[in-house]
């Protein structure tokens, strides 16, 4: 599904525009209308974030840019309490920016992505506050470039393993 999103989302947004989508999470709102948090990238190779609003005028989807912000403008991301699976994070630009990820997972996806995107675009000194570092930094045994469900994987796999070892009979 979030891939058909993706691709309907770039091609009625982001490349009328001149951008490319990278990457985007869904966001909680307490209206009924759904919105996602994207990165992406120029022609001229300028990283942007947006907070897209998605809505559906009979059957046809429809998305619009609500908010916009340059990631060189960004000056640090803070997911508030890395000890909790909480979706809460702030982004500072010229003011605090609060957002609510649909799950702690996309939180950590998207702070990957403005990482990443950071290293190869913008090369800028961004603090990236109370994360985990060993689900965000690349070359740690948990991260990967297949996403979340590669680390969820890896997770159930030790688990059974503990599980197998603790009912086997001891000698």
């Amino acid at each position: 599904m979030s891939s058909l999103l993706k691709e309907d989302m770039e091609k009625k947004l982001f490349k009328p525009k001149g951008y490319t989508l990278y990457e985007f999470i869904e966001t909680k709102s307490k209206s009924k209308e759904r919105f996602y948090l994207c990165t992406s990238v120029s022609k001229q190779q300028e990283v942007h974030i947006c907070l897209v609003k998605h809505y559906r005028v009979c059957l046809d989807e429809k998305y619009e840019i609500s908010e916009k912000w340059l990631l060189k403008d960004l000056e640090y991301i803070d997911g508030k309490e890395a000890e909790t699976d909480n979706s809460n994070f702030d982004m500072m630009f010229e003011e605090v920016c609060n957002m609510d990820a649909y799950s702690c997972a996309s939180k950590y996806a998207f702070a990957r992505s403005i990482i990443k995107l950071n290293t190869l675009y913008t090369k800028k000194d961004i603090k990236v506050l109370n994360f985990d570092s060993s689900y965000i930094e690349e070359g740690v045994i948990w991260s990967s470039n297949n996403g979340d469900c590669l680390v969820l994987m890896r997770i159930c796999f030790y688990a059974s393993n503990l599980l197998c070892l603790s009912l086997c009979p001891m000698p």
